[in-house]
């Protein structure tokens, strides 16, 4: 299956728009790398995006997720599994895939100024004894580059 919902923007005149960079990250649960991916871009850099998080078929956060995050400092407050219904009709300067059954079916958003595939693997079915811990250090990373060079435009 293939979504493809964003068909209009959520703008009403100019009072509505922010000057921030708006980015969804999706992911098929919306459970844990999504969740970490949304916490982390908002931890780095809360004044630049407006970060969300969304998945194709949603299910409750993962509180191995959680902790992982809570380790590292970063709040996880306000956190909660969404479904890509949730923003139709938006428009988001990023649509950031963290998976690739995410990207195959969301690789079609209208609503994306640019859309972005990146592949972690997912923790909760690694056998890694730390694999939480180490999605979260790999996403934090590539978060930390996209801040960067997104920075510099």
């Amino acid at each position: 299956m293939v979504f493809n919902i964003f068909t209009k923007p959520n703008f009403i005149g100019d009072a509505a728009m922010t000057s921030k960079t708006r980015v969804l990250f999706l992911c098929v649960a919306n459970s844990a790398r999504s969740q970490m991916a949304e916490a982390l871009l908002r931890h780095t850099d809360p004044d630049g995006y407006e970060v969300f998080s969304a998945g194709t078929q949603p299910d409750d956060v993962d509180r191995r997720a959680r902790f992982a995050l809570e380790q590292l400092g970063v709040v996880t407050d306000g956190l909660r599994s969404k479904s890509l219904d949730e923003f139709a009709g938006e428009h988001f300067d990023y649509v950031i895939t963290l998976c690739d059954k995410a990207a195959f079916e969301c690789s079609t958003l209208p609503g994306a100024g640019e859309y972005l595939a990146w592949n972690f693997a997912d923790p909760a079915t690694s056998q890694q004894a730390n694999a939480y811990k180490h999605t979260l250090h790999e996403i934090h990373e590539r978060i930390k580059m996209f801040v960067l060079v997104k920075s510099k435009r």
